[in-house]
C-alpha cells in the first residue's frame, strides 16, 4: 500500500539507539537514559490534585471547546503578563493546544500549502523540519549560528530562495544545540520579517530554562512582534506536565484566528479536568519553573563537570534541558549514529545522534538531563571507562 504523506520520510534514527537501549535493559544491563527529552520531575501536586477532583465531576467528561476553556486562556494571558509583561487579548491573541508539537503541526496547515517554503534552521527538532514538509510545503535549512551570523544567514537564504518563503521558524533556546538569544536578536527578527512580511513562530518550549541569571524572552517583546509573530508556550518542560499536553499559542490574532477555525474542525480541545487543572497550576503555582529550573541546572553542572574532567570538552549551556556535545576528535569519523550506538553496547549510556536532528546536527551527540546528579555522575564513570581513547 503506499502511504503518501510518509513514504518519503528517512528512517527515525532515534529508534536505532532505542531499540540498543530496550535491548540491554532486556539483557539485564543498568542502561542510564541520556537521549529522550522526556522530563522526569513530578508535575505540581496540586495540578495532580485539580485533576483527580475536576475527573469525577461528570460535567467534565463532555466535550470541551477546542480554543481552550475561557479560564485557561485568561490564566495564560496572565502568565505573560507576569513573566514577559506582554500584554495578550485571551479571546483573540491566545488559544490552547493539544502540546506545542499538534499546534506547531497544525499552525503550519494554516500558513503553509503546496508551493510554498519555509526557513528552518539547522540543525533543528525535528517536528520544525517535517511539519511544512506534511502541509506540502520546502523547506530552505539555514545553517545555525549565534547573533548576526545566524540573521546573516537567514537573510542570504531568503533573498536566495523562490518561492519567496512565507513562515520563519525559530525556536530559542533551542533544542538541540542549546543556542541562547536576546531581546536585541528577537528585535532584529521582527524588523526583518515585517520588512518581507512573512510569519515568524517562535517555538518558546525553554521559555523557563535559563541558567546563570539568563532569562530567554519571548518574541512578542519585541516592538511590532504582534503584526508578524506568534509564539508557542508549552506547560512540559516549565511545569514538568509533558503528558497533559497542554500549550499555548499566542500572539497575532490573524494566524491565532486561523489556527482555531482549522482546530475547530479537528478536535474539541484537551480533556476539560487537564484544562482545569492547568488553569489552577498556572494561577496558583506560578513560581514552579524556578524550582525546576534549580534542578536542570544542578544536573548541568553535574554533566558537563563530569565530561570535561574525563577529557570530553563541552561548554555548559545557557539553556535548555540538554547539553549539545561535539563527539571527541578522536572519535568523530564514526559518526553520531555509530559513536551514540557504542555509547549504549559498551557504556550503558543513551545518548541522541545529532544527525537525527538534520544533516547539520553530524557531528555532535545530545544529552537530556533526565536522571538525577547521582546517574549521571553514574554515566561518566562508565564512559571514562569506554572511552579509553580520550587519556
Amino acid at each position: 500500500m503506499e502511504f503518501r504523506r510518509i513514504n518519503a520520510l528517512p528512517p527515525y534514527v532515534f529508534t536505532i539507539i532505542d531499540s540498543l537501549k530496550v535491548q540491554a535493559r532486556r539483557n539485564g544491563e543498568d542502561v542510564i537514559d541520556l537521549g529522550f527529552g522526556n522530563p522526569d520531575l513530578p508535575s505540581p501536586e496540586l495540578a495532580a490534585e485539580k485533576a483527580a477532583e475536576a475527573v469525577l465531576n461528570p460535567r467534565n467528561h463532555r466535550y470541551s471547546a477546542s480554543r481552550g476553556i475561557p479560564k485557561l486562556r485568561q490564566a495564560a494571558a496572565d502568565m505573560y503578563l507576569r513573566r514577559f509583561g506582554v500584554e495578550l487579548d485571551p479571546e483573540t491573541e491566545v488559544i490552547n493546544t493539544i502540546g506545542a508539537k499538534e499546534g506547531f503541526s497544525h499552525l503550519m496547515w494554516v500558513l503553509l500549502g503546496a508551493g510554498d517554503a519555509a526557513l528552518v534552521p539547522s540543525p533543528s527538532y525535528p517536528i520544525h523540519i517535517y511539519a511544512p514538509l506534511f502541509a506540502g510545503a520546502d523547506i530552505r535549512e539555514v545553517p545555525l549560528a549565534t547573533g548576526t551570523e545566524f540573521l546573516d544567514n537567514l537573510r542570504e537564504a531568503w533573498e536566495y530562495s523562490w518561492p519567496k518563503p512565507r513562515v520563519i521558524v525559530i525556536s530559542f533556546p533551542h533544542n538541540p544545540t542549546t543556542t541562547c538569544v536576546d531581546l536585541e536578536f528577537m528585535q532584529q527578527i521582527v524588523d526583518f520579517a515585517r520588512e518581507k512580511e512573512v510569519v515568524v513562530v517562535h517555538d518558546n518550549a525553554y521559555a523557563d530554562l535559563g541558567f546563570d541569571g539568563y532569562v530567554p524572552p519571548s518574541i512578542l517583546q519585541a516592538e511590532g512582534a504582534k503584526d508578524v509573530a506568534v509564539e508557542l508556550y508549552s506547560m512540559t518542560k516549565s511545569f514538568s506536565m509533558a503528558g497533559w499536553r497542554v500549550a499555548f499559542l499566542v500572539g497575532n490574532r490573524e494566524v491565532v484566528a486561523a489556527l482555531a477555525k482549522l482546530k475547530s474542525y479537528l478536535d474539541y480541545g484537551t480533556f476539560q479536568p487537564i484544562q482545569i487543572a492547568a488553569t489552577v497550576t498556572l494561577n496558583e503555582v506560578p513560581d514552579y519553573p524556578k524550582e525546576a529550573l534549580a534542578i536542570y541546572q544542578g544536573r548541568r553542572d553535574a554533566l558537563c563537570g563530569g565530561l570535561n574532567r574525563i577529557g570530553w570538552n563541552v561548554t555548559p549551556p545557557m539553556g535548555t534541558m540538554f547539553t549539545w556535545a561535539p563527539i571527541p576528535e578522536q572519535y568523530r569519523d564514526m559518526g553520531s549514529v555509530e559513536f551514540a550506538s557504542l555509547l549504549v553496547r559498551e557504556a550503558n549510556v543513551a545518548v541522541s545522534p545529532g544527525v537525527g536532528f538534520g544533516p547539520g546536527g553530524e557531528g555532535h551527540v545530545r544529552f537530556a538531563l533526565i536522571e538525577n546528579e547521582q546517574r549521571i555522575g553514574q554515566a561518566v564513570r562508565n564512559l571514562r571507562r569506554v572511552l579509553t581513547r580520550l587519556d
